[in-house]
């Protein structure tokens, strides 16, 4: 069982990194965006096709009564991967200890 258990501990690490860098490359464009960016730039259009396959689903579930010129599908998707963070990562390392 140990190795199913370093199997977990594993998989929950590389998740927690993987959420923490998708977490910065969203902050990251929302600051971008304030200041207007060249979409010509090979920075902004990395940025851009990183985040928006996470970024679009979210815009089309908020109602349009949401929508008041300012987009919320970040605050959104930091609340999403901080609640990953917590529950899905923590979970995966309490399994693990379990199993052990």
């Amino acid at each position: 069982m140990f190795v199913l258990s370093n199997f977990l501990i594993a998989l929950a690490r590389i998740l927690d990194i993987g959420l923490s860098i998708l977490y910065w490359l969203i902050l990251i464009r929302a600051l971008i965006s304030w200041v207007n960016p060249d979409p010509h730039n090979f920075v902004v259009q990395f940025l851009y096709k990183t985040t928006e396959p996470i970024l679009y689903p979210i815009r089309k579930i908020l109602p349009s009564s949401l929508r008041f010129g300012i987009d919320i599908s970040p605050i959104i998707a930091f609340l999403a991967i901080m609640f990953l963070k917590s529950f899905l990562v923590r979970t995966l390392i309490d399994l693990a200890m379990r199993l052990r």
